[in-house]
């Protein structure tokens, strides 16, 4: 039987402001101890683990004396805090320049050569909270046909849809046609189709059919090497589209955290050899840009609680590593958005002699230490921890 990695993205589970946070606006945030403040939040088995022992969490958390896993603290070296550049860079890609961003919208010849490529019109065009603009131009779009777009503080274009008004093919036809407008000076990291329902008067809902069109990674990574050594790369969640496809042999969609976690426990059944790299998105999507401290703590416990069945069902050559990829603190008000933080690494197996690494300079360390476990040789940034 041969190696297996299952490396696990618990999206936006942040544990505390980078050195420069400050220059994100991001000063003294911190996801994970935000979540520690609800009466919901639980986490004994990743205690066990050594979550709470990492740096900087241990100086709030209650610590155990031996952890059972490795564990790590982890500084971002891109320039950004979103989930494209921040999976780009676990995978072994350092973004040094940021991606484009639009507080005050996207510019005219964006949106005209759009609007000439769909035939439709565009409305809203700001920064906006992906459950509000709905409901404030939901009865507009549906009335006109006009598409919804907006942004955020992260490298986003996204399209709002009902989807009686506009079929979902057709919504991520407009993404794709949007992704190819979108390169250059304009290359956004991700264009997002964000279907809706609902009857009108502003009681519209998103659904689960929210699909992620991203901007192709500049260099190689983990997924790139594993496939070409003739392994497998498994996909859970929306890894597959944040990769555009690349490097993956096999996927999975996923509905939420719940449906991750049952598909990931399905790939473990699997006879294969390589890496099955997971994202559990609700984290992000429905708590942290929300700003639901308890939901996102009642997340957290949830994930806790299925984690043993995990654990049981990893073989005796297989690494477990849970990791994030930004933070989105749900404390936070003064924004919605991504947080500049540190993430956490925590990893596990038969052949892992927990070691506490201290604080590591790069989310690289993970991808260099799948390739190096792997037996694969590094083409990638990062140092692996092996």
């Amino acid at each position: 039987m041969g190696k297996r990695v299952f490396l696990m993205v618990l999206d936006s589970v942040g544990i505390g402001a980078e050195p420069d946070a400050k220059e994100f606006g991001d000063e003294g945030t911190n996801t994970l101890k935000s979540c520690s403040t609800s009466a919901h939040f639980a986490m004994p088995n990743m205690q066990k683990l050594g979550l709470f022992n990492i740096d900087g969490v241990k100086d709030w958390a209650e610590t155990v004396e031996s952890p059972s896993a490795s564990i790590a603290r982890l500084q971002e070296k891109s320039m950004g805090k979103d989930t494209t550049v921040g999976h780009w860079e676990i995978a072994g890609y350092v973004s040094e320049r940021p991606l484009p961003t639009y507080p005050e919208g996207f510019p005219k010849e964006v949106l005209d050569a759009f609007s000439k490529a769909t035939g439709r019109g565009v409305i809203c065009n700001k920064p906006y909270s992906g459950t509000v603009v709905i409901n404030e131009f939901g009865d507009e779009h549906v009335k006109t046909g006009d598409l919804i777009v907006y942004t955020s503080a992260d490298s986003v274009f996204q399209i709002a849809a009902h989807e009686e008004v506009v079929p979902l093919e057709t919504l991520y036809e407009y993404c794709r046609i949007a992704r190819k407008i979108l390169v250059g000076e304009h290359g956004v990291g991700r264009v997002i189709a964000r279907p809706f329902v609902g009857s009108g008067n502003g009681n519209y809902t998103r659904t689960s059919n929210r699909h992620d069109f991203s901007l192709e990674c500049p260099g190689t990574t983990i997924l790139d090497q594993v496939k070409e050594a003739g392994m497998e790369v498994l996909s859970v969640g929306k890894i597959k589209d944040i990769f555009v496809g690349r490097g993956i042999t096999d996927y999975v969609y996923t509905t939420g955290n719940e449906d991750g976690i049952n598909k990931t426990l399905e790939y473990m059944d699997r006879d294969f050899e390589g890496l099955c790299f997971i994202n559990l998105v609700d984290y992000d999507m429905l708590y942290g840009h929300r700003r639901d401290v308890e939901g996102y703590a009642k997340a957290l416990r949830y994930f806790d609680d299925r984690l043993p069945e995990i654990l049981g069902k990893l073989r005796e050559d297989d690494i477990l590593m849970i990791t994030a990829d930004h933070g989105c603190d749900p404390a936070y008000t003064a924004t919605t958005d991504h947080t500049r933080e540190y993430i956490p690494l925590v990893m596990t197996g038969k052949n892992v002699t927990p070691v506490n690494y201290g604080t590591r300079n790069g989310f690289g360390d993970i991808g260099a230490t799948v390739l190096k476990y792997l037996g694969i040789e590094s083409q990638i940034t990062g140092t692996s921890l092996l």
